[in-house]
């Protein structure tokens, strides 16, 4: 089957990196990391993840992300079970600023949970581009080699 994004009709207009494995247009702050031993591409956003502020768990559900997910709901109902201890409208109001300062904690660190997640179990940048952007972000460092410590 032809690729449907592999820009057939050759017309130049293609702004993107023409090595993207995907063939697809991918906006700038957007990185590709594949995994070399069985081929799964997963293109995600370097940066804050305002649909983690905005859907909270369910952004690790529809990735597929199970370990973040994890820990993420682990943090959320430990937190949870602190913040509502006591009665009374101080402590309602206590779990609540908790709540939104979790969504603002997991919108903060989500999407470098995830790539650190995806670099830990084999996947690694799929070109320079994304390479360079997951360098300068600090989500991804060169393996050190083991010969030269």
């Amino acid at each position: 089957m032809q690729n449907p994004f592999g820009n057939g009709n050759n017309d130049d207009n293609n702004q993107n990196d023409p090595n993207n494995p995907m063939g697809s247009p991918i906006p700038p702050n957007f990185a590709t990391v594949v995994n070399k031993t069985n081929g799964q591409i997963r293109i995600a956003k370097v940066g804050p993840s305002f649909t983690a502020l905005l859907f909270n768990l369910w952004v690790p559900i529809f990735r597929s992300d199970w370990y973040n997910l994890l820990c993420m709901a682990g943090v959320e109902i430990i937190a949870g079970m602190a913040l509502s201890l006591g009665m009374g409208e101080p402590f309602q109001i206590a779990y609540s600023f908790g709540s939104y300062g979790l969504g603002i904690v997991w919108m903060l660190i989500y999407n470098m949970m995830y790539f650190k997640h995806l670099f830990n179990i084999g996947f690694v940048p799929a070109d320079d581009r994304s390479k360079e952007l997951l360098t300068s972000a600090k989500y991804w460092k060169e393996p050190q080699d083991k010969n030269n410590n």
